[in-house]
């Protein structure tokens, strides 16, 4: 290959191709294709990438310890990474600039020290400014070690040779190697970077946790092939409320069900434990507004209770328009022509507004009901009960469809203080009255036959 000549590198896929195109070949992502240099072959040159041990065995043979899965020290943190931090593993975590994604790192990294020698690498903040977070947050500097280098080489010599049990990356974008021909960030040095410093880490058996930057669409920055390089791929968000929410979206040791909520402060990030207290209003004791309903959600291993919002009111337009940041807009969409087909709640000419309190984003087919609830009690301006929530999926024929672990939705809203629930499901032996319906209309005669 010529000296300084260039290819195109698909930031989605990693797929290359010799000339620009509009559209990915491989994945059809538009406009993803970036310009990257690269550098002409060397005769004679041997590959110095870390190589993991090439015999043939047994897997029954293969080593396996419970200590091999150690406590993060941050139970949230534990319940999203499947029960704890793996050895060995590897680890992408991204999320919006300034959400967290430093202050967790650090803090776990304080808290694994004691069982292992642990690595923090900076390539964005000079040691300094990582001492001082390090200060506020009260934790021990004596116990991280710190490595401001983002050459790939050097950084893969400084591994090796001082072994940590846990090391950081802060961040993948910074770090670049000298054997591709292109800058930090491109594609193809994320790709390599990541590749060799993942193998690296399985075969001194340490943990290694990237931390990534996103893209405006939220999507971690680089080709998607890091995501099939690492073991688990985590998601910081923040909702309105000021809470931080940790998704896996991939993960080879645990389930990507779980959900980590945080809040923070001057002294770092701190689990939350009754997540419901966040995600419901308090109203005391008085009159519940319309366009107002209660439903149980399950994230994993954890069940809480969410208020979901609702706001009909009539189009400018004459059209159907709908906002909703916290509902993915085609359920709601489905939702209100179920209830104008089998209800005769007209809508299509209604703008419609739909909020979770909290700011988190709801995607179970278990919350079609209360939202059916909330847009009925906001068109005919009828309150629901305070003390009634709901849950169940709809079927376009309007039927009312039992969903998964409605006992512990019943327990969780009976807990939070809830009198009576309206579902598909006829729990008995629970501390709250159990209304079964069959039927959209059933519902709403169930919800709605008590005017206040």
């Amino acid at each position: 290959m010529k000296e300084n000549s260039v290819r195109y590198v698909c930031r989605e896929c990693g797929h290359v191709e010799n000339k620009w195109n509009g559209r990915c070949p491989e994945c059809g992502s538009w406009n993803s294709f970036e310009e990257e240099k690269v550098a002409p072959i060397q005769k004679g040159r041997t590959d110095s990438r870390p190589v993991m041990d090439s015999s043939v065995q047994k897997l029954s043979d293969i080593p396996y310890e419970k200590t091999m899965r150690v406590s993060s020290g941050m139970e949230e943190l534990d319940r999203v990474l499947g029960g704890g931090v793996m050895r060995p593993s590897s680890v992408l975590v991204g999320g919006e600039p300034g959400i967290g994604k430093s202050t967790i790192m650090i803090q776990m990294l304080s808290y694994l020290s004691a069982s292992g020698p642990v690595l923090y690498v900076s390539g964005e903040e000079s040691p300094s400014q990582v001492r001082m977070r390090s200060d506020r947050l009260g934790l021990s500097s004596d116990s991280i070690s710190i490595f401001c280098d983002t050459r790939l080489e050097v950084l893969s010599e400084t591994i090796e040779k001082h072994s940590p049990c846990y090391i950081v990356i802060d961040s993948l974008q910074t770090l670049y190697s000298a054997s591709v021909a292109s800058a930090a960030g491109s594609p193809n040095q994320i790709k390599v970077c990541c590749m060799e410093l993942s193998l690296l880490a399985k075969k001194i058996g340490a943990s290694v946790f990237f931390i990534g930057h996103v893209t405006k669409d939220g999507l971690i920055a680089g080709p998607k092939i890091v995501e099939h390089i690492v073991d688990t791929v985590l998601y910081f968000e923040s909702a309105e409320s000021g809470i931080r929410l940790l998704r896996a979206s991939k993960n080879r040791f645990g389930s990507v069900d779980e959900i980590g909520l945080f809040t923070m402060d001057a002294e770092g990030l701190h689990g939350v434990k009754d997540p419901s207290s966040v995600f419901l209003s308090s109203r005391g004791s008085g009159m519940l507004p319309s366009g107002i309903a209660f439903t149980s959600v399950v994230e994993g291993s954890r069940t809480f209770a969410v208020e979901i919002q609702a706001l009909v009111v009539p189009s400018r337009s004459g059209y159907q328009r709908i906002y909703s940041d916290r509902i993915d807009n085609a359920r709601v969409s489905r939702v209100a022509a179920i209830l104008q087909k089998h209800a005769g709640l007209v809508l299509s000419d209604q703008d419609i507004y739909v909020n979770v309190a909290g700011g988190m984003k709801l995607s179970e087919v278990s919350i079609e009901l209360a939202l059916a609830l909330a847009l009925y009690s906001s068109k005919e301006d009828i309150p629901l009960k305070a003390a009634a929530a709901a849950f169940g999926e709809l079927s376009l024929a309007g039927e009312v469809r039992p969903v998964s672990f409605a006992e512990r939705r019943m327990k969780n809203l009976s807990d939070m203080g809830f009198e009576s629930v309206i579902s598909a499901d006829n729990k008995r032996g629970l501390p709250i009255a159990s209304v079964k319906v069959d039927t959209i209309k059933a519902a709403l005669i169930a919800a709605f036959s008590t005017k206040r």
